[in-house]
């Protein structure tokens, strides 16, 4: 099978968990039952000091040995975290090894059914342990897994950790957070310098907004895996605040596509892409939960700056509301250039294509980049049209711009929560429920509603909910089928295709809108999220099969 590998696991136990280990003996056998029927699994076994002259005897465990058959490593370590063994704590999950393996067979066997049957004849520990003897060799080891791989060297928690989790947070406030009110920048540019303009062309500025802050991670992850993200914070901070201070200056469609839509987006990139897989090196179980407190940075951004600028804008006007921005993300993302640390050191190497080609050798990978391009086209269509829509639609000027900060405030929770869910039930499942409920609600009350200021204020509510949670657990998804050594670059080529989409939805919506009628540009947003919904639905098969799972 295309981007499968095998992989040798060995498993000590702990001293003294004999008796744990026969009362979930059952529960794992069961659990390895399913692999070996979804072909993840290929051998399983008790490893031992010596085999037993008897067969009468128990068997002297010391560990568990399997062959797995899988896309990564990381895979393996997601599979075991969630055996009933390693939950009950009898594996030394420390000690644990994980190590390619190549073998010409492809029978399977679980001998730990000798252990079942041990069980059904009213074994007890002294019986499993008989034959054991006083200094029987120890088995080979395999050698160790990757410094820093092990699901154990995680630190899940920590201060460092969450010191990493707050400047990502400061980090996404600023970056990400003015990518959530570009719905304000393209109110501002139709109203104001660049009236003369449709609404489709003046979209191009927000929409290249966000395909380079998203896009350009192909290269920032690259980076990242290489040198850390220490100095791409502190550039790109000082970029970024750069290009709030050229944007401020500008006047002309040119100098907006330049300043807003290249150099800023630069520098925010460079500070998205630090914080998110940064955070990512330091938690494995609790990853999705940590990623969605990061993220929900920037919807408190989507709340705070919209309003910030609408007081702003009148008083002080466009150019210094926006240098006010470059000095205030000046501040924070240097706070954030201070506290945010990859737990992993730099490997620096040349640059190959390959590194940016070989992903793609892996169905799962191609799937759920496509997943992400369908969801990036619909996603931030209603970020950038929602108010003008409500506007045409007669909705209380005084309210108007409340409306992206409702939706970004329902996207805080919306940030937090799909991630708790998505490490306990599983992410992909979680990001399946979630996107599809983005689409659903589009076609289901944006469009009807449309005429309704109830209508409209309750689906941003809820699109901003559910959006927020497919931005929280993207990069998580990712890594679940990705090697950590390389999350930047993978992760990178995931938002490269993502940001594709999000350049292009925004100008087929404005052309489809033609300027007043916003159905076509409703219809547009619900199919495309319920494509990529349903795309993700593709991988989780590929990965588990269609039964139930914790995926």
């Amino acid at each position: 099978m295309a981007g499968q590998n095998d992989f040798l696991v060995h498993l000590p136990d702990k001293p003294g968990v004999l008796k744990t280990r026969m009362e979930h003996i059952g529960a794992h056998l069961t659990h390895n039952k399913s692999l070996l029927e979804a072909g993840s699994l290929i051998l399983s076994g008790p490893t031992l000091t010596g085999h037993p002259e008897d067969p009468e005897q128990g068997l002297p465990i010391t560990g568990s040995v399997l062959i797995f058959r899988t896309g990564t490593a990381e895979d393996v370590w997601q599979i075991l975290a969630a055996d009933p063994l390693a939950k009950a704590g009898v594996w030394d999950m420390e000690k644990a090894t994980v190590t390619p393996y190549s073998s010409d067979s492809t029978g399977s066997s679980v001998r730990e059914k000798h252990m079942e049957d041990a069980l059904a004849k009213g074994s007890t520990k002294t019986d499993l342990e008989k034959g054991k003897s006083e200094g029987a060799p120890t088995p080979p080891q395999p050698p160790a897994a990757p410094a820093g791989f092990n699901p154990a060297d995680f630190p899940d928690g920590g201060r460092e950790a969450w010191l990493v989790v707050f400047g990502g947070f400061l980090a996404l406030f600023c970056s990400f957070g003015l990518v959530n009110c570009i719905g304000v920048f393209q109110q501002y540019y139709v109203e104001g310098p660049l009236s003369d303009y449709s609404e489709s062309a003046v979209s191009w500025i927000p929409s290249l907004h966000v395909f380079v802050v998203t896009g350009s991670n192909a290269i920032m992850g690259r980076l990242f895996d290489s040198y850390g993200p220490r100095w791409i914070l502190i550039i790109g901070t000082i970029v970024y605040s750069f290009g709030l201070m050229v944007t401020s200056l500008s006047s002309q469609y040119y100098q907006f596509i330049l300043s807003q839509g290249i150099v800023l987006a630069l520098g925010a990139s460079a500070v998205f892409n630090c914080a998110t897989n940064s955070v990512i090196t330091w938690f494995f179980r609790r990853r999705a939960t940590a990623l969605g407190i990061m993220v929900s940075g920037s919807s408190l951004g989507g709340v705070v700056l919209p309003i910030m600028m609408d007081k702003l804008i009148p008083q002080i006007g466009f150019p210094w509301t926006v240098r006010t921005l470059g000095f205030i993300f000046l501040v924070l993302c240097g706070i954030s250039s201070i506290t945010i640390k990859s737990r992993l050191p730099p490997r620096p190497k040349p640059l190959h294509i390959s590194d940016y080609v070989s992903p793609f050798k892996e169905i799962k990978f191609i799937i759920v980049v496509i997943a992400s391009f369908f969801l990036f086209w619909g996603l931030f269509l209603p970020f950038n049209y929602l108010i003008l829509q409500a506007t045409d639609a007669g909705v209380d000027p005084n309210l108007v711009p409340y409306i992206l900060p409702i939706l970004n405030a329902l996207s805080i929770p919306g940030r937090i929560l799909p991630g708790f869910v998505g490490d306990r039930l599983g992410r992909y499942n979680t990001m399946i429920f979630i996107s599809a409920l983005s689409g659903i609600i589009t076609l289901a009350l944006w469009i009807p509603g449309s005429n309704s200021t109830a209508a409209i204020l309750v689906y941003g509510a809820i699109f901003g909910f559910s959006s927020g949670g497919i931005i929280s657990l993207l990069p998580a998804c990712m890594a679940q089928i990705s090697d950590i050594r390389e999350i930047g670059t993978r992760n990178g080529v995931n938002l490269f295709f993502a940001a594709v989409g999000a350049l292009t939805g925004s100008p087929i919506g404005g052309a489809i809108s033609n300027g007043k009628h916003y159905l076509g540009l409703q219809i547009f947003t619900g199919i495309t999220m319920l494509l990529g919904s349903l795309l993700y639905v593709v991988a989780r098969t590929v990965l588990v099969g269609p039964k139930s799972a914790r995926v």
